[in-house]
This record gives structure tokens, C-alpha cells and sequence, in this order.
């Protein structure tokens, strides 16, 4: 969670460690499916949740404070009891929900869906993009291994770290990995968000190492019963938090029993996750061979083949040698299959390998050269191994700028409309409409909209241009898209920047939104590129012929842009400019947007900058605010907490905990606002409140974490407001409310 309001500063307890912070599934997944569990539908049977505030130890963090807690019995709700297994989901000095894994196999064994973590189930399902991960010939997986796991990006309601790790050159991979070394590593919500807006597969991890990891094989290998019984559990778990498979690392020997039962314990986990998950995934690591031994082979040959033949893919380890890739090119048991073997690049590099750190497109060469996929791990060396965070963007774009040559260039394919504000899910503001909203940073990669392609370009006659995410200022989120470099003297034709290469149906009447800030002295304007419907299957995108459009400006008195100045209120643009635009064309699929910077003065070398805040293309014929309501708001797991007041003269404040559950369509929203407001509170005489924002939800769950109140006897008001992605305001009487009323415990 963000925190928006003055009234909800985290608490200075709070730890920010590099640490680990029915169940039979029937059929397959759909992925429109409502993004919660079955459990959240409860509800009260009015407007109002009143309690009785009482002090007793906490029942849902499961532990024992220094400090004084208050819990509150629900009269018209009541509350769910929490066992030890789900007390983890709930960080221990705030209560707020938090990812994390199942380190045992006893944990994993008695994994219930009904003490899964609800606030871990990923709310976006995986989007289309062009070309689809069955048809790509070479694939790119990589493998996120950072400090442990599980760090800033376990806060599922993100956090106010300064300067954090982020992944935002999706339109490269085909699949992210989420890697930790605890036994089963289920993927924080937030990566599985961020990489289904961008059409990548998301994988969990399942290890076992060292000599506790060769006992619980011996265990779960020993025979078929043992062995379905944990990839049962493995499908139910990734089935429920709606992730796409899994990386299987068994890196310890096995006995002879156990490593004849692993290959029909990867086909059986694959069969299920294949029935039960649509697009999921299986992958083996190049560690043990077929006699049991832990043996890396660097390599896809005869002693690690049987793995390989029973599941999806193959990933190898990091030794290998161009004389590797030859021998595999030639091996019978890789033919037809190359798409499906991952050759292991280590960006750290370790060993004896080939590129790693800024060389590792030296790997990428030779992998591709040999028309191999590739498994890029830990490429977060860009941010761990550089003590200057601040170069963040900088490094990482350098990284994967000189990857680029050897990665394809997926397209978002969803259907209109397409929206992006470019934000990478962290800034140091938070932007509304072009105006701070929260000052402070922050964390939270289930903001990260739809990524622009990021690029370093030479033009000729030393001229350049370059893209690249600026925090520095934003129409919406955390960050815009930063257009700058230098126009030759020589060149007369506008520089024009491709941002986005895409694979979507146009309307027959389409409107497009450019929101900029451009330098002095240039003209920008957009241009797109079209092909006809009939070309969307060419199997070689490059080959397409593409026809350049630009769309028609719109004055401020043309029926479309009045209709949508009445739908998003008044804006306050504060230096940016609003382009509305409109194309009519039909059967056509829009296949990249670029953006055209023309220098206006004389012909000299010409620096220019121009920051997009915002980009939409609308099916005109949808203009409108859905009419859906936010139904069912309800209130539970309330925890009330003691804190320090605001000054040390003051009384210890009373603080509200709970969770806010609702139904509306999530794909409708770029995020939810939470509110409250005090009605009533113990001198009457005072008037009710304004409403106070408390934070942002991405999906119909928010737990509202140590928000200061009233004392009791008291009356307050907890709203949630839609924030649609299309930027249209949704009127107050389809927003959520819900009141709660709290008295104190006389008997104590």
C-alpha cells in the first residue's frame, strides 16, 4: 500500500530487512475468472459494522507485542480464525499482507486453498501479445535471483523504499522466474501482475539442496503415492495464486529409487499443470544425471535426457562451451525441440563461462547463433552490484540495450483499449493528472502500466535520440517517458521515435490521446503504423508492410473532445499539453506508435527533450463511464492497535487495522482510492470529517494498516473510489461505503 494520507504514515517499527518475509482443483483455469477467493463474497447484512474494543492478544498475526493490542469482536461479521500458517501472510508490526514461500516440506504437504493468502492472488490474467510463446522459435526465460528473495517486492501493497529493483523490459522475455532458495518459491503477487500486463509466463520455483533437500527427495520419491502427492499440492498452489508453472531444481544426489520416480513425477506435475492451468509450464535444471548423481552437464545429452523428455523445457547450467550448443545442434534428443532448451547464462558470472555482467551479450550471440533459447539469471546484477542505486535505469538500460539484437520484440495484442502512462511501478511522487499526489517514494510493481520500448538511437551527422523513464515528473504513476537527444543540422525530416510496437484492432473510429511536454523550438506530433487485418498472421513480423498514418487533430470544439472533457471533469494540466486525435480506418491493426519531433527554427544541431505523460487509443463508440457499482464493500480482521501520539506530551493514539473486500471488474481500473472520514466521535459536538484518502488498491482487497482514529465511542466511514484506466471520473453513488461503529469495553 501507498500511503496517500497524513493520518497513515507506517510506523516507525516497521522492519524493512532483506528477509524471507477445498483444495482439489478440477478444471482448468480460466483467466477471467474473478481475481479472488471464494471467501472474500462474505458479507455484512447492512451498511454498518459496529464492535466492541477489547484488549487481547492478536489471534491474526499470531504473535505477542511489546506493545498494547486492541482486538474488536465483529457483531455483524464475524472473524475468520488464523492458524500459524497464515499468520506469515501478515507482516508482524503492521499487519499489512506480505508474499512469501513454504520453506518445509511438511508446510507444503498441508497447504489448504482455504489458508491460502488471499491478497497473493494475482488480479491480472496473462495478456496476448504477438508472437505467442508457442510460436516463438528462440525464447528468452529469466531467472530473478536476488538477496534471498522475497525483499522490498514481498509487500503486496507496495512500500516506501528509496530506491528499489524493478524489471521493466518485458517486450524482450518470454517467461520470468521468481527464484529463492526456500523449498517452494511462490511469486510475490506483484511480479505476477506486472509480467501478465505484458503477456510473460510467470514461474515458481521448487528446490531441494544439500543434505536436508536429499532427505525430502528420499521422502516424496520413495514411490507414486509420495511423489503425486507433492505435484498435487504444487498445482493447487500455483492453480490458486494463478501463476503459470514451475522451475524444478533438484540439486542434490538422488538414490536409485528416487531418481527413477523424478521423471514420472515431473510427466505427472506436468500432465496436471497442463489440464489444469492453460499456457503452463514445466522446466528441469540441468543438475542431477540418470543415475542419481548431482553431476552438472552444461548441456542437453544422454545422461540428463530422460528429465528433458518428461516435462516442458530444460535449463542448463552456466559451463558451457560453443562446442556444447555444437554437440546439442547435432544431438538426436534435442531435434524438434531447440524452442524448448533454455542454455543458462549467469550475469554474475561464476565460473568459467561464457560473457556475464555487461558482456553477456557475448552469450547471447553464440546461444542465438545456434538457434537456441536462453535462461538469463539474476540479471538484477545491474542494481545489486552497484553501490549507487541511483544509476538504477541507467545501468539496466545499458544492460538490456546491448542484449537487444538477439531478443524478440513481443507486441501487446489485447483488444482496444490500449493505455499507458509508462509508469515502471516506483517513482519518488506519486502523479495524479499531472499533479503530485503523494511526495515521498514508493514501491509497488502492480502499478507498472504496459512498457514503451527503450532504446539509445545514433542518428546521422552525430545526431541522437534516446528513450528512456524520467521520475522527475508524470501524468499518472511514477514516472514518464523521456524523449530527448539532438537533431543534426543536416537532417530535414522529423526524428521520429517508435514507442510502442503492438498487434491491436483498431475501431472503425478511433481516438487517440498524446499527453506531452515539449522544449522550446520543436513541433511534436504522433504517427502510427498500420497493416491490413488480413497480414496479423504473417509468420515473419518483419515482413509486414506496414502503411504510416497520421491521425487527424481535433479542435477544442469537436463533439469528441467536449464528450471527453465532460467525462474526466476539469483537468489542470500544468504545463502539459492534451492532443486529441481521431483515425477512421477499417479492417486495419495498429502495428507501432511513434512519436514525430520536427524543429521548428533554422537548420543547426538542435538539443530537444519532450516528456509523454500519457498515450490512449479509445474505440470512440465506448465513451462512456461503466455503469457498474462497487457492491458488497464489507469490513474484517479488524486488529486496533496503541501508538505513540504526535508529540510526547500526547496520549498514545488508537489505531484502525482491517480488511476491505468488494466486487467489481478489476480490468475496468488503473487502481482503487480508499478513504475515510470520521462521522462521529466522542464529543458531539464536532462535525464530521472530510474525507481522508488512506491508500490504493489494485485489486477488490485492501488492508488498511494503522490508520489513526477517534477514541470510542465513535462512528467513521471507509470508501473506496474506481479509478478508471480510460481516466473518466465514476460518480460518488457507484463508489463503496461502509460505516463502523466502535465502543469501548466497559467490562475491562
Amino acid at each position: 500500500m501507498t500511503s496517500i494520507g497524513a493520518e497513515n504514515k507506517l510506523s516507525t517499527r516497521r522492519k524493512r530487512e532483506h528477509g524471507e518475509g477445498g483444495d482439489d482443483v478440477h478444471a482448468k483455469k480460466s483467466r477471467n475468472e474473478p481475481s479472488r477467493l471464494e471467501s472474500c463474497l462474505d458479507q455484512p447484512v447492512d451498511l454498518s459494522v459496529r464492535e466492541v474494543v477489547k484488549f487481547t492478544p492478536s489471534s491474526l498475526s499470531g504473535w505477542v507485542p511489546t506493545f498494547t493490542h486492541l482486538i474488536c469482536d465483529l457483531v455483524l461479521l464475524s472473524r475468520a480464525t488464523f492458524s500459524d500458517f497464515t499468520a506469515k501472510h501478515y507482516d508482524a508490526d503492521t499487519t499489512e499482507p506480505i508474499s512469501c514461500g513454504l520453506r518445509t516440506m511438511e508446510e507444503l504437504l498441508s497447504w489448504k486453498r482455504s489458508e491460502a493468502n488471499p491478497f497473493n492472488v494475482a488480479v491480472v490474467p496473462l495478456a496476448p501479445r504477438d508472437p505467442p510463446l508457442a510460436r516463438c522459435p528462440r525464447r528468452t526465460l529469466v531467472s530473478h535471483d536476488m538477496m534471498g528473495g522475497y525483499i522490498d517486492d514481498r509487500f503486496i501493497q507496495g512500500t516506501n523504499a528509496e530506491t528499489p529493483y524493478s524489471f521493466y523490459h518485458w517486450q524482450y522475455i518470454d517467461i520470468f522466474n521468481y527464484f529463492s532458495h526456500v523449498l517452494v518459491t511462490i511469486p510475490p503477487v506483484v511480479w505476477t501482475n506486472a509480467a501478465h500486463k505484458h503477456g510473460v509466463v510467470v514461474l515458481g520455483t521448487f528446490i531441494t539442496e544439500w543434505t536436508d533437500g536429499a532427505a525430502m527427495c528420499e521422502a516424496f520419491l520413495k514411490d507414486e503415492e509420495s511423489y503425486r502427492a507433492v505435484a498435487d499440492k504444487l498445482v493447487q498452489i500455483s492453480y490458486c495464486y494463478r501463476f503459470d508453472g514451475w522451475l524444478i531444481n533438484i540439486e542434490n544426489a538422488l538414490s536409485e529409487v528416487a531418481v527413477k520416480n523424478t521423471p514420472l513425477f515431473l510427466r505427472y506435475l506436468t500432465d496436471q499443470m497442463h489440464e489444469r492451468v492453460s499456457g503452463s509450464l514445466v522446466v528441469w535444471y540441468d543438475s542431477v544425471i540418470e543415475n542419481g548423481q548431482l553431476k552438472w552437464q552444461n548441456e542437453l545429452n544422454q545422461s540428463n535426457r530422460m528429465f528433458f523428455d518428461a516435462c516442458d523445457g530444460f535449463f542448463t547450467n552456466y559451463n558451457w562451451t560453443e562446442q556444447s550448443l555444437e554437440f546439442m545442434n547435432d544431438y538426436s534428443g534435442a531435434q524438434s525441440r531447440q524452442a524448448d532448451i533454455y542454455v543458462g547464462v549467469d550475469v554474475f558470472a561464476r565460473g568459467q563461462v561464457v560473457g556475464g555482467m555487461f558482456e553477456t551479450n557475448k552469450a547471447l550471440e553464440l546461444i542465438r547463433k545456434h538457434n537456441f533459447s536462453t535462461a538469463i539469471f539474476a540479471p538484477g546484477w545491474v542494481y545489486e552490484t552497484h553501490e549507487d542505486k541511483s544509476e538504477f535505469r541507467k545501468n539496466q538500460d545499458k544492460f538490456w540495450g546491448l542484449l537487444s539484437n538477439f531478443l524478440y520484440v513481443h507486441r501487446p495484442a489485447s483488444p482496444l483499449p490500449f493505455i499507458s502512462s509508462f509508469c515502471q511501478g516506483f517513482g519518488k511522487t506519486f502523479y495524479r493528472r499531472g499533479q503530485p499526489e503523494t511526495k515521498g517514494s514508493w514501491f509497488n510493481l502492480t502499478a507498472q502500466e504496459i512498457q514503451p520500448l527503450y532504446y539509445h538511437q545514433n542518428l546521422e551527422a552525430e545526431g541522437w535520440l534516446r528513450t528512456s523513464g524520467c521520475p522527475e515528473d508524470a501524468w499518472n504513476g511514477g514516472c514518464s517517458l523521456l524523449l530527448d537527444g539532438v537533431i543534426p543540422a543536416a537532417r530535414i525530416t522529423p526524428v521520429c521515435a517508435k514507442i510502442f510496437s503492438l498487434q491491436v484492432p483498431l475501431a472503425l473510429k478511433t481516438l487517440v490521446t498524446l499527453i506531452f511536454k515539449a522544449s522550446p523550438g520543436i513541433t511534436v506530433s504522433l504517427e502510427l503504423k498500420t497493416t491490413d487485418a488480413s497480414q496479423c498472421t504473417h509468420v515473419d513480423v518483419q515482413e509486414v508492410s506496414l502503411t504510416s498514418v497520421s491521425p487527424a487533430v481535433l479542435d477544442d470544439g469537436h463533439q469528441l473532445v467536449t464528450q471527453m472533457s465532460q467525462l474526466c471533469g476539469n483537468l489542470n494540466p500544468g504545463g502539459w499539453t492534451i492532443r486529441c486525435s481521431q483515425l477512421e480506418l477499417h479492417g486495419c491493426v495498429l502495428r507501432e506508435v511513434c512519436v514525430r519531433i520536427q524543429r521548428d527554427g533554422d537548420a543547426q544541431d538542435t538539443p530537444f527533450s519532450c516528456r509523454v505523460g500519457e498515450i490512449m487509443i479509445l474505440d470512440a463508440a465506448g465513451l462512456q463511464v461503466p455503469p457498474e457499482l462497487i457492491q458488497g464493500l464489507c469490513i474484517d480482521d479488524v486488529v486496533w492497535l496503541r501508538g505513540a501520539g504526535s508529540s510526547p506530551q500526547s496520549s498514545p493514539s488508537l489505531r484502525l487495522n482491517a480488511t476491505l473486500r468488494w466486487d467489481y471488474p478489476v480490468g475496468l481500473v488503473r487502481h482503487f482510492r480508499v478513504y475515510w472520514r470520521r462521522l462521529r466521535g466522542p464529543d458531539p459536538r464536532i462535525p464530521p470529517g472530510q474525507l481522508v484518502a488512506v491508500g490504493r488498491a489494485y485489486s477488490n482487497l485492501f488492508r488498511v494498516t494503522e490508520l489513526t482514529v477517534p477514541e470510542p465511542p465513535a462512528l467513521l466511514e471507509l470508501v473506496v473510489e474506481p479509478v478508471i484506466k480510460k481516466g473518466f471520473l465514476v460518480p460518488e453513488s457507484h463508489w463503496g461505503r461502509r460505516s463502523l461503529s466502535y465502543t469501548a469495553d466497559l467490562t475491562q
